[in-house]
């Protein structure tokens, strides 16, 4: 049996280990510094003012759809070409997801489309980075600024990415990441969401924990506590409360993260402009060897930004070839090579056609992607060796 090379894989190295067992070894291993000190490193790194740290990629969609103020009734809008969470998240909320097909080079959300897919039900777009190249943020972000709605970037896959000379996670009212261990660095599971407005961040660390607050300011009920037991200083302005007092402001859920994988987390912050560099240069290698065959489409890049390439996604030209993509991705499965295809667009998902009436057809440019995608390792712990064996495998099964 050949040695299987995954699609995506972590790097772990001894520095990454020795930071989770200092804090093991510390006094806090949870809801301790390391996450405060974990989200200001990213948010200086994105050039965002501030960071939420939760518990995973699809928390900090669901923390990011309640801070824009999604409710029962309302819309999102977002691309079918993407992970169930970036509709999900809306649906955790009472609100519907709505369509906009991709591009056909870049399998993102096409902003041509975008507008005519908002209503005055309309509460935020959650635009999807598909495979780490950011979308046509500009032109989203013009259309949310006429219609007076907020712009969520999913960019799970574009931590490093760079769009018109600026960083992903300052390009939207709100940015999430993923850490998950196939991302571009990881805290196991986990997962963040940057802005610039105080508010909506106000809002994050509400909703991440259980909608309680205990920070002096902010009190709701500081001027009605019973006169003989009041946890609040008299005459103090404001009001300063006792240290077991507690308020649940909103309906929040546990969506913390440890200080332990926020460790985990700032040590591999250190090498994510290194792991960036080597996806490239892995993608690099890829195009060079793929784009001249005629049954491969390798993947479109916008001049004017750089993605940090989580995936590496081929699409086969059916009419060329003389095997089926199951043939094809069984083929390299049994030779070690783990392609995959990300993903099946929601609206072919049975829940999203049980309840939300989707169905085949709707949306065509999703459609043929998904039917012609078939994703390739890449991580930057590949060797070259790895990087070789996945080009030569490709290129005989596809022949």
């Amino acid at each position: 049996m050949a040695k299987f090379i995954p699609y995506g894989k972590q790097s772990i190295d001894e520095e990454d280990i020795q930071a989770v067992v200092k804090t093991l070894r510390g006094d806090w291993i949870t809801q301790g510094p390391t996450i405060a000190e974990f989200e200001n490193a990213v948010a200086q790194k994105v050039g965002a003012k501030h960071a939420v740290a939760v518990a995973t990629g699809t928390a900090a969609l669901h923390c990011a759809c309640f801070a824009a103020g999604v409710t029962a009734g309302d819309e999102i809008v977002t691309s079918p070409v993407t992970f169930a969470a970036s509709g999900n998240c809306a649906l955790f909320l009472g609100a519907v997801p709505k369509f906009v097909d991709v591009r056909p080079d870049t399998y993102c959300l096409d902003a041509k489309k975008l507008e005519r897919a908002i209503t005055p039900r309309t509460k935020a777009i959650i635009p999807v980075d598909f495979s780490g190249q950011p979308c046509d943020m500009d032109e989203i972000n013009a259309i949310a600024r006429k219609h007076n709605v907020t712009v969520i970037q999913d960019a799970a896959h574009s931590l490093g990415a760079v769009y018109k000379g600026r960083p992903v996670g300052s390009l939207a009212h709100m940015t999430i990441f993923s850490f998950h261990p196939v991302k571009h660095i990881t805290t196991g599971e986990g997962g963040m969401i940057v802005t610039d407005d105080p508010l909506l961040a106000k809002k994050l660390f509400l909703f991440r924990t259980h909608g309680i607050t205990n920070e002096d300011t902010g009190m709701v009920l500081a001027t009605q506590a019973a006169d003989n037991d009041n946890p609040f200083s008299k005459g103090a302005n404001p009001a300063k409360r006792a240290a077991w007092y507690y308020e649940m402001q909103a309906l929040g859920y546990n969506y913390r993260i440890t200080d332990m994988q926020c460790a985990l987390g700032l040590s591999q912050l250190k090498k994510l402009d290194r792991f960036v560099e080597r996806r490239r240069a892995i993608a690099r290698r890829y195009t060079d060897a793929f784009k001249s065959s005629p049954v491969l489409i390798t993947p479109h890049q916008e001049p004017d930004r750089q993605s940090s390439w989580h995936l590496y996604m081929l699409c086969l030209r059916p009419e060329k070839l003389q095997k089926t993509r199951r043939q094809i991705f069984d083929e390299l499965r049994a030779l070690g090579i783990g392609v995959h295809v990300h993903y099946i667009p929601l609206h072919l998902q049975p829940y999203y056609q049980d309840h939300l009436g989707c169905k085949r057809g709707d949306f065509p440019e999703s459609e043929k992607y998904y039917d012609t995608a078939l994703t390739i390792p890449l991580f930057p712990a590949m060797t070259d060796e790895e990087v070789d064996l996945v080009i030569s495998s490709v290129l005989n099964v596809v022949s």
